[in-house]
């Protein structure tokens, strides 16, 4: 086969996908009517807000387990330890800066082991002491060492927060609290659910 064919021939293949393509897409279009007789649908707009009042989460309503409080105004604030049927304990809850500027979070929150310093400012360092079974509880890691945590947690600006979750191994059900311990921070007791 002569290169002078060959040319010719792959013009002819591009030209003939090209077409297609134009079809198909000039196809896609053909129906931007609808058919007589049948209802159109329309996307309602949402009533448009007056500015005087928020909108709320749909959430329930959380309550306070405990609030623990650190350095120049930071607390973290505790609304759930909740066991779920994998052995984990989830806690969550907010970071708050109740200060009047800007907080550098401390580094000692994200504890000093090797692998979890590797990625980052997190609440790594957290613990649950159960003191009736006499064992200290880490969040638990990833196979990569990530902390089940929070993390990116640099800077907090004054009267904001974050929210934040942590992720331990559950304890057995006949422990009914914790001591939940973050370095920096008052350590706070936990009811778990």
């Amino acid at each position: 086969m002569n290169a002078r064919y060959a040319s010719k021939t792959r013009r002819g293949a591009v030209a003939v996908a090209i077409t297609s393509v134009v079809f198909f897409v000039a196809g896609c279009g053909a129906d931007d009517k609808p058919p007589s007789g049948k209802p159109t649908s329309t996307a309602v707009a949402p009533p448009k807000s007056t500015g005087t009042q928020e909108t709320q989460p749909s959430e329930e309503p959380t309550e306070t387990l405990a609030v623990l409080k650190g350095n120049d105004g930071v607390q973290l604030v505790i609304s759930s330890a909740v066991r779920d049927a994998g052995g984990f304990l989830t806690v969550k809850g907010e970071l708050k800066n109740t200060s009047s500027r800007s907080i550098a979070l401390p580094g000692q929150i994200r504890g000093d082991e090797t692998e979890v310093m590797q990625h980052g400012n997190s609440l790594g360092g957290a613990t649950l002491l159960d003191a009736v079974g006499k064992k200290r509880y880490y969040v638990l890691r990833d196979t990569d060492g990530r902390p089940l945590t929070t993390t990116g947690l640099d800077i907090l600006p004054a009267g904001k927060e974050a929210t934040v979750f942590l992720q331990f191994p559950a304890p057995p059900a006949s422990t009914t609290e914790v001591s939940f311990q973050l370095p920096t921070f008052e350590p706070a007791t936990l009811k778990l659910s």
